[in-house]
C-alpha cells in the first residue's frame, strides 16, 4: 500500500496556511502600536509593565531563538546583544536582562527594533519556504507556539498601554476612535444549576493548546450554581459605599494587609468624578458604565466582593464543566472596543452570558500542574511549568483578547495582588 501525501512532512496546504497566518498576527502587533507617540514606546510604569517596544522586540526574539537559530542554516542576527536583551526568562537559554529595567533601554531605538522585526520576519519565510524535511514538524509546532506566544503578547500591549497612559496625569486617550455600545438596562442576575458528579476537563488534544491545559482528565465537582453574567460595576460600587474596603471580615488577611498599605478604595483605573465614578480606558476617561462588568479587580478584591454577597468564586474545574459547549463568543479585540461592556437583555432565560470576552474571570483555584502534567522538552519547558506557585487562575478571555486565542480549558494566571489586567468576577456558590 502507498502512503498517503504528506505522511512524513507537513503539506505544502499546510506550510501555506500557517505563513499567512505568521503574515496576519505579526501585522496585527505592529497595528496594535500604530496609534502611539514614539515618546510612548520605551516608557515602563511598573516592574510588571513592559515598554511597547520591548514587546515587539521579544515576540520576534522568541522566533529567533527557537526557530531560526536551530533550523535555519546559515542564519546571522542582525545584532547578537538582542539575545540577552529580550530574553524575558528562558534561564536555561541564557542570562534574562532583568525585567524590571526594560525601561532604561532607551537603544535599540524604535525604528532598530522595527528593522529587528523585518530581519526575523525575512528569515522566517526562508525557514518555512524549505523547511528540513526531519524537522518540518517540529518546526511547524514551535512556529504555532510562537503564535499563540505573540498573540499574548498582544493582549499585554494593549494591558501595558493602558497602565501607561494611566499614569499621566493629562490622561491621554490610545485611540479616541474606539466604538462605544449604546447603554443598556440592567440585566438581572440569575442563578443558573449545575449537577455535580465527575466530568472531563482539560484539552482533549485536538487542535493546539498550551502544556498546561494537559493531559485532560476527570475531576468530581459537588452540586454548584453559576450566576448567569459577571459582577456589574453598579454591584460592585455597591460594596465600596458598604465600606467593603474598609471591613476586614470580608478581606483574606494577605489581601486585607495589602488594601491598608496600598491605600486602595476601588478598582484601578477608577476615579471619584462630581460625586461619581469614572474610569480610564484606552479611549481616555469616561464615565463608569453601571452595568458593564467591573475590571481591573485583583483576586484579593473579587474574592472579598464575593464573601461580602454570600457567595465564592467558582473552582476553574466548575467554570470549564459550564463552559464546554458554550460557542467561544463575545467583546473580544476584533470588536475593537478595547473596554467591557454590558451585554443586552438575553434571549432566553437559560444559561450563561459573557462566558468569553469581556473580562478575564477569577477562580478560587490555584494555578497548579493538572495530573500527568509533562513540560515541553527543553528551554521551551520554562513556558509555564515553572510559574505553577502562587498564582491564581482565570478563565474566559476579555475585550483585549484575540478570539482565536481562547477556549473554554485555557488557563490564565496572575499573582493574587495584579490587576492591571482585564480582570473582573463571575459568583458561584453552593446548591
Amino acid at each position: 500500500m502507498s502512503k498517503p501525501a504528506c505522511a512524513d512532512e507537513p503539506c505544502p496546504n499546510a506550510l501555506g496556511a500557517l505563513g499567512a497566518r505568521y503574515r496576519q498576527v505579526r501585522a496585527q502587533s505592529e497595528r496594535l502600536c500604530q496609534p502611539l507617540a514614539l515618546e510612548d514606546y520605551g516608557v515602563q510604569s511598573m516592574a510588571d509593565v513592559s515598554p511597547p517596544k520591548w514587546h515587539l522586540a521579544h515576540v520576534s526574539w522568541f522566533f529567533e531563538a527557537f526557530l531560526l537559530r536551530p533550523f535555519l542554516a546559515g542564519y546571522r542576527a542582525l545584532d547578537e546583544r538582542y539575545d540577552h536583551l529580550f530574553n524575558s526568562y528562558y534561564q536555561s537559554h541564557g542570562t534574562p536582562f532583568p525585567r524590571a529595567q526594560r525601561g532604561v533601554l532607551s537603544r535599540p531605538t524604535v525604528a532598530q527594533v522595527y528593522r529587528y522585526r523585518e530581519h526575523v520576519d525575512q528569515s522566517m519565510a526562508a525557514l518555512l519556504a524549505r523547511p528540513p524535511a526531519a524537522q518540518a514538524a517540529e518546526i511547524l509546532r514551535r512556529v504555532e507556539l510562537g503564535l499563540q506566544h505573540e498573540q499574548q503578547h498582544q493582549e499585554l500591549l494593549l494591558m501595558d498601554i493602558k497602565h501607561i497612559l494611566a499614569q499621566n496625569p493629562m490622561l491621554p486617550a490610545y485611540r479616541d476612535d474606539l466604538d462605544v455600545a449604546a447603554a443598556q438596562p440592567a440585566v438581572p442576575l440569575r442563578w443558573q444549576r449545575y449537577p455535580g458528579g465527575i466530568g472531563p476537563v482539560g484539552h482533549d488534544e485536538a487542535g493546539f493548546a498550551f502544556d498546561c491545559e494537559r493531559p485532560r482528565h476527570r475531576v468530581y465537582v459537588e452540586d454548584y450554581q453559576l450566576a448567569s453574567r459577571p459582577v456589574s460595576n453598579a454591584e460592585y460600587a455597591e460594596f465600596i459605599a458598604d465600606g467593603g474596603y474598609g471591613r476586614s471580615d470580608c478581606w483574606l488577611a494577605d489581601g486585607w494587609e495589602l488594601i491598608q498599605r496600598a491605600a486602595w478604595q476601588a478598582p484601578l483605573y477608577w476615579r471619584r468624578e462630581d460625586g461619581g465614578w469614572s474610569e480610564m480606558t484606552l479611549g481616555g476617561l469616561r464615565e463608569l458604565d453601571p452595568q458593564a462588568p467591573v475590571c481591573h479587580l485583583s483576586y484579593y478584591e473579587a474574592e472579598a466582593f464575593a464573601a461580602w454577597a454570600g457567595a465564592r468564586l467558582p473552582s476553574e474545574a466548575e467554570w470549564e464543566l459550564a463552559a464546554q459547549n458554550a460557542p467561544v463568543a463575545g467583546n473580544f479585540v476584533e470588536q475593537d472596543r478595547l473596554q467591557p461592556m454590558a451585554a443586552p437583555a438575553p434571549a432566553r432565560e437559560q444559561g450563561l452570558g459573557q462566558l468569553f470576552g469581556d473580562v478575564w474571570e477569577w477562580t478560587g483555584s490555584a494555578y497548579r500542574p493538572y495530573p500527568g502534567f509533562r513540560a515541553l522538552a527543553g528551554s521551551l519547558g520554562e513556558y509555564n511549568g515553572k510559574f505553577m506557585s502562587g498564582q491564581m487562575v482565570l478563565r474566559g478571555g476579555c475585550c483585549a483578547t484575540p478570539q482565536a486565542h481562547v477556549r473554554s480549558s485555557y488557563r490564565n494566571f496572575f499573582y493574587p495582588a495584579m490587576r492591571w489586567q482585564f480582570s473582573g468576577l463571575r459568583l458561584a456558590r453552593e446548591a
